[in-house]
């Protein structure tokens, strides 16, 4: 709302200074502060709200050292996060982008779900909380959302030529100005790979001339699975004070990056990687994310004073999804979001072998003495402090080398 109102004094009234509100830079640098001393002068006003409602978490017993204390603390934490990264995205923001209606649109869905998840297992008593089916229809309806928007939505466009010859024109005024060639494709990027793009619609070339209007076919499914598997990855690596808000910081800061080059024509032609126009808007919305993130992380760092519960988790989760789709990055999750694919990863082996052992021993065994991982090194007697610090040192490691493969080919 603030960039409108001095777009207008600046191009109007010609207010001296009104102009910096242009930069993406200034605005991102805004949305930052704000979010961390919203996240952090107001968290505890939330925290106090939840305290008062009665929304304490219910602790399982798991058998995990400290597990008893943490009984009765206030869970839905996640509304914290919510409202830090909003309020600085609804002033600072480009409210017209459609990347950054689609990241507000991720944050309430996914917010929404869960929320009713979290009041499910505090207000009903219930410990599974929303059932399974509901929260994948969830998922699924976010994605297909996400995926329809950005296949048909005309401002969603790419050039992947930006270290060829540029295109120019001249103007009414007889200046000559670049026209970059964009247009609308299902390119994502490949990392590693020298010539690293690659169009999903080149999975349908078998079916012959016309493919390319069948590309959706293959995008939107992708898409879908993408939030899906994220936002539960997630939602399970919430398991300790500290973990989930922490490595994703550290995720999406990464992200952050990608996105400011990637909407950078003068950054993108130097990488020679894709330039994705409008994108660029994104880092304003990542900004206020972190800083929400760091923000929450005064009051979930261990001792926790609050959880963030499925209401942040899964918020978490679908937004970093949509990032790195919208920045066609998604094929660097596995490594850019490491903790969550090992986390996801620990539940299936452990939940497969057990299944696997049972039927043919008799007996179910079991790979890890817990999982999610990080209850696995709990049992090993790590502290919780000792598992979240090198868990985001890992998390620091997978992120850097994310970046590193902008030129690394």
């Amino acid at each position: 709302m603030l960039y409108y109102l001095f777009e207008y004094l600046d191009k109007t009234l010609d207010v001296p200074g009104t102009g910096v509100f242009q930069y993406i830079t200034f605005r991102s640098a805004l949305a930052l502060m704000l979010s961390l001393l919203l996240s952090t002068i107001y968290g505890k006003i939330i925290i106090r709200f939840l305290q008062r409602q009665q929304v304490g978490e219910t602790v399982r017993e798991l058998g995990l050292a400290g597990q008893n204390e943490k009984a009765g603390t206030p869970t839905m934490g996640g509304l914290i996060i919510i409202f830090a990264t909003l309020v600085p995205v609804l002033l600072f923001s480009k409210l017209h982008n459609i990347y950054i209606v689609l990241l507000i649109v991720t944050t309430l869905w996914m917010g929404t779900i869960g929320f009713i998840d979290d009041y499910i297992k505090i207000f009903k008593k219930d410990k599974q909380g929303l059932k399974g089916v509901f929260k994948v229809v969830g998922q699924v309806g976010l994605g297909l959302i996400v995926g329809t928007v950005l296949y048909y939505h005309a401002g969603v466009t790419v050039r992947t030529d930006t270290g060829k010859t540029n295109v120019f024109k001249a103007t009414a005024e007889n200046v000559i100005v670049q026209v970059p060639l964009e247009e609308k494709s299902t390119a994502t990027t490949i990392p590693f790979f020298k010539n690293n793009e690659f169009d999903y619609a080149e999975l349908l070339a078998w079916t012959g001339e016309g493919y390319e209007k069948w590309a959706w076919l293959i995008f939107i499914p992708v898409v879908i699975f993408i939030i899906t598997a994220v936002s539960n990855g997630a939602n399970l690596t919430d398991g300790i004070d500290g973990l989930a808000a922490g490595t994703s910081a550290i995720s999406v800061l990464a992200l952050g990056i990608f996105t400011f080059v990637s909407g950078n024509i003068i950054f993108s032609n130097y990488l020679n990687i894709m330039y994705i126009p409008n994108s660029g808007e994104m880092t304003v919305f990542i900004a206020a994310f972190v800083g929400s993130l760091i923000g929450f992380l005064w009051y979930n760092s261990y001792p926790a004073s609050v959880f963030m519960g499925d209401t942040g988790s899964l918020t978490i989760g679908g937004i970093i999804a949509v990032l790195a789709i919208a920045v066609r990055k998604e094929m660097l999750i596995p490594l850019l979001c490491g903790i969550f694919l090992v986390e996801n990863l620990s539940v299936v082996l452990q939940v497969s072998y057990f299944k696997y052992t049972k039927k043919r021993f008799g007996e179910g065994r079991r790979i890890f003495l817990m999982s999610p991982l990080h209850h696995h090194y709990q049992k090993k007697g790590y502290h919780e402090s000792k598992i979240v610090t090198r868990f985001w040192i890992v998390a620091i490691m997978l992120a850097i080398l994310s970046i590193v493969t902008l030129k690394l080919r």
